[in-house]
């Protein structure tokens, strides 16, 4: 039991300094505000996390983990609709769950941080997920699942702010399957 709630404690510091990372960057975030934001001292931060710079990994390893964990629920599953739904349906709990995980790992896209704006190959694999080459800059596909993503980041996080995670969840999927090009129109009509 004291490991199960380490754990989510460990989760909780993840995802609250990752959403501070992500809004102020990498440089601009003190052991201090990291402590702060998640009710810590600095030291009761340093005894779950040496450093910052191991907490930061630690909010990159959590996303890299969560994409992995949904890449290998659709694996099996051939490329089509019912993938991407599924696909779609899975990172919408994450970024509903994990909002700071979501806020970092679209800062990649938006932060002018170059530590944040680093893509490795292990960032990509969302893009797997969605059989996607992101090297193909002018596919079609690769457009629509970047928006797709995309909606997915800004609603879910405004969803959270705003405290409307439940009431806008099937309308946020609904966006992101017509973002795909699959018709999804109303989400009483849509099936998952």
């Amino acid at each position: 039991m004291a490991s199960t709630f380490r754990q989510h404690a460990d989760e909780d510091i993840v995802d609250r300094a990752a959403e501070l990372f992500a809004q102020h960057g990498f440089a601009h975030t003190s052991l201090q505000s990291l402590a702060e934001a998640v009710g810590l001292s600095k030291a009761g931060l340093l005894h779950h996390f040496p450093s910052k710079d191991a907490l930061y990994e630690a909010a990159q390893q959590s996303c890299r983990e969560q994409v992995s964990r949904v890449r290998t629920r659709v694996a099996d599953l051939p490329l089509g609709p019912e993938r991407d739904r599924l696909a779609l349906e899975l990172l919408l709990d994450v970024a509903l769950d994990r909002p700071g995980l979501v806020a970092l790992a679209f800062s990649a896209v938006t932060a002018k941080d170059a530590r944040a704006a680093s893509l490795e190959d292990d960032d990509l694999q969302v893009f797997e997920t969605f059989g996607v080459d992101p090297a193909d800059m002018r596919a079609e596909r690769l457009i629509r699942v970047i928006g797709a993503l995309s909606a997915l980041a800004v609603l879910s996080l405004a969803a959270h702010h705003l405290g409307e995670k439940a009431v806008w969840r099937r309308q946020i999927l609904a966006t992101c399957v017509d973002a795909l090009g699959h018709r999804a129109s109303t989400p009483d009509r849509m099936e998952l």
